[in-house]
């Protein structure tokens, strides 16, 4: 699978908004159609059978005194499900018009509610669509919009939820249709579409995004999505993910608060990897969103103001740098310096998922 949106794909869909996808069930057109039709004919059907079976209950105009055909009862089933009635067959006896009054009367509502529903739901479903979509947008803020939704996108959707985002403030742009579905199955909201155009970024409501991820496979898309990204929404931090380290300026000089080369990044682990296992070992473990160690920036409590930054370490967490005033102090830089308040702290520490 690739990191973000294939080239090929994009060029088939073309470019803009495709569609909205919101979490929760959905049935495809194809199997509404499948469904509601099956519905449709199990009740010509089952008219038929109970016509046929009391053939010799039912008087035919044309043929008088005769039994009715199978096809006679099957055109009966028609006209009498679709209310045209046009009275040439009629239920002759007591019991068939008691059949017809007690069962093929409620198929026959059960027949035009198929239909009339169907036809419904095609006049409705994008006023529906759309009142949703305006709902949410008027509610979401503080969201983050994950652009790619490859094998980077994916990771990072994980581990936001791992450390707490809700997935319903996860917005995820992609022109691939089915990873879409794939992140709306987690409780994400999708966009189809492709993230360099404004008209995309704004129905993400990027304007009131606090974050922003853009993991696609192209470093000269993701420079244009940057871009836009931070026109539209200045006061959101953009973590950008490129191939090639030489692009990472460019990036930055976007607007990219963070670049990460994946493919050094990798290169960097496996290196780790050869010459110390463990250490490679470890790595592998602070990066993988399962139990075992993790970092995370947390701010400083009360009880942890005025207190060196040592303590920390009897409650099982290591510091790695301290966040003072829109500065960062490493742990090397910390000396005998104690917690104040309005700190953050940098940590290594162990934690079970359950």
């Amino acid at each position: 699978m690739s990191d973000g949106d294939q080239p090929a794909k994009e060029s088939k869909r073309g470019s803009g908004v495709r569609k909205m996808m919101f979490p929760g069930g959905r049935v495809t057109v194809g199997r509404q159609v499948l469904l509601r039709g099956g519905v449709a004919i199990f009740c010509l059907l089952l008219t038929t059978a109970l016509v046929y079976l009391g053939r010799n209950g039912y008087s035919d105009s044309q043929n008088p005194g005769q039994p009715i055909t199978l096809l006679d009862a099957f055109y009966f089933a028609t006209v009498s499900l679709s209310t045209t009635g046009y009275g040439d067959i009629v239920p002759a006896t007591d019991a068939n018009r008691l059949i017809s009054a007690l069962i093929i009367t409620p198929l026959r509502v059960v027949f035009l509610i198929v239909l009339v529903g169907s036809t419904l739901e095609v006049l409705t479903r994008r006023t529906t669509e759309q009142y949703r979509e305006k709902r949410w947008r008027n509610n979401v803020h503080d969201h983050t919009i994950i652009v790619g939704y490859g094998v980077k996108g994916r990771s990072a959707t994980q581990a936001l939820i791992d450390n707490g985002t809700p997935p319903n403030q996860i917005v995820v742009i992609s022109p691939d249709e089915s990873a879409i579905k794939d992140a709306t199955d987690i409780g994400c909201v999708g966009i189809v579409g492709d993230a360099r155009r404004d008209d995309v970024l704004e129905r993400a409501a990027v304007s009131q995004a606090a974050r922003a991820i853009v993991a696609t496979d192209s470093d000269d898309k993701a420079v244009l999505m940057t871009l836009n990204i931070r026109r539209l929404a200045p006061q959101a931090s953009v973590v950008a993910a490129v191939r090639e380290s030489q692009h990472a300026p460019v990036l930055r000089q976007s607007g990219a608060n963070a670049v990460i080369t994946t493919a050094e990044a990798a290169g960097r682990l496996m290196g780790i990897s050869l010459i110390s296992p463990t250490a490679g070992a470890m790595m592998e473990d602070l990066l993988d969103p399962g139990e075992g160690l993790e970092f995370c920036e947390r701010p400083v409590s009360a009880d942890e103001i005025g207190r060196h930054v040592g303590v920390l370490a009897d409650m099982g967490e290591i510091v790695l740098a301290v966040k003072r005033g829109g500065n960062v102090v490493r742990f090397d830089e910390l000396g005998s310096s104690v917690l104040e308040a309005g700190d953050s702290v940098v940590v290594i520490r162990h934690v079970v998922k359950r």
